[in-house]
């Protein structure tokens, strides 16, 4: 926990000294934070909570509906894995460990979407903290040599263009082409799928097929599974539960060492993705908060989470596979700089706070109304 001025926030008659980090155990409930009066306006705190229960995504709660239409733009478009009708609003705000505000089933698994990005992203820091990837400016084609990175554009990217959504990486993966992913809104199919490479590192563009090449070639480093990944070298040691689920498209396998294995998402864009609790959500949150540390272990290292939390060139609000609240065209006015969240379509957010020591979980929260609930909830704070 950070020595400061904030851990005064945390100073409550009742105690007569500052409260230690809270990391539950599996199935264990989390703590509340006694005396919240202290530490929270709790009038403004209840009005943050039931603007987020009124503030419901608009979309259908048949998420395979959802995802059709809200793609239709995309030629080609067609749901290729797992999806689930989802549930109602729900969230969670802890302050250093301890729970603040709760509301809706917080146990239900849902689809989180383009939350995954950010799990997938930790997957690559495992396998950078244990060496298996040297550096994150090696080129991907010196790990994967099966063609995925052949010819003289895709040969150039690195691992952190991959991280950072800059790759531009040019191909087909799993029978889905880059340049049908998230078309410009001008031109057409001749425009796009000719249309000028841009140098890997220059240009940030949100593109899931480029995202699915990261998740294909982190799973031949590992040579395993990365939802077995996952689970042994975290998941399992911040005590999330058995409930939560890593899915691919029906058709992404890929055979290393003899063996055919799923080839994972990194989000819900075609079905698929990680299916995933509340509380197993905040979980995460919550390791990040404390810089990769879990009640005295070194999960990650803190080295991989300032390297994936800091800007990229292209986009000072986007690090690896993590957004960032900098300046720029997506910035929460009134909101902390030091601020960074997993967002996925449909409103889910897990919501890093470093200066408050706190983690924001909302789920199907109306995605434009993000910067307005976590200014209400900025505003809480005493």
């Amino acid at each position: 926990m950070r020595k400061g001025t904030l851990v005064l926030l945390l100073f409550v008659g009742t105690f007569g000294f500052a409260q230690k980090a809270f990391f539950p155990n599996r199935n264990e409930d989390w703590k509340t934070l006694e005396a919240i009066s202290n530490a929270f306006d709790t009038k403004k705190l209840d009005e943050a909570v039931r603007f987020a229960m009124d503030n419901e995504y608009s979309g259908s709660r048949d998420l395979r509906r959802a995802i059709l239409k809200g793609f239709e733009r995309e030629p080609f478009h067609e749901i290729l894995g797992p999806t689930k009708k989802r549930g109602d609003p729900a969230g969670m705000i802890l302050k250093n460990g301890y729970l603040v505000k709760s509301w809706g089933d917080t146990g239900r698994v849902d689809m989180t979407f383009s939350v995954t990005k950010s799990f997938l992203s930790t997957v690559a820091g495992l396998a950078y903290d244990r060496k298996l990837i040297g550096k994150v400016s090696d080129k991907v084609g010196d790990y994967v040599w099966d063609g995925t990175f052949n010819g003289e554009h895709n040969s150039k990217i690195t691992w952190e263009h991959l991280l950072q959504q800059n790759s531009d990486w040019s191909g087909e993966l799993f029978g889905i082409k880059d340049w049908a992913d998230r078309p410009p809104r001008e031109g057409g199919l001749d425009d796009w799928r000719l249309r000028v490479l841009r140098e890997p590192g220059a240009v940030m563009e949100y593109n899931d097929v480029r995202v699915n090449v990261l998740a294909y070639s982190l799973t031949h480093v590992w040579r395993k599974p990365l939802p077995m990944v996952l689970k042994e070298h975290l998941m399992d040691k911040i005590g999330a539960s058995t409930t939560w689920r890593w899915f691919g498209y029906k058709n992404a396998w890929t055979t290393i060492d003899g063996v055919q294995m799923k080839s994972v998402t990194g989000g819900g864009h075609s079905g698929g993705g990680i299916f995933i609790s509340t509380e197993d959500m905040a979980r995460f949150g919550h390791l990040f908060l404390n810089r990769g540390n879990w009640n005295g272990v070194q999960i990650i290292s803190e080295d991989w989470i300032k390297m994936a939390v800091a800007p990229s060139k292209p986009n000072n609000n986007y690090g690896y596979m993590w957004w960032l609240n900098l300046e720029g065209t997506r910035q929460w006015e009134g909101v902390s700089e030091t601020v960074f969240y997993a967002a996925g379509f449909g409103g889910n957010f897990i919501v890093v706070d470093w200066k408050n020591d706190m983690v924001v979980v909302t789920r199907w929260l109306e995605p434009s109304k993000i910067g307005e609930f976590m200014r209400m909830v900025s505003a809480s704070i005493r």
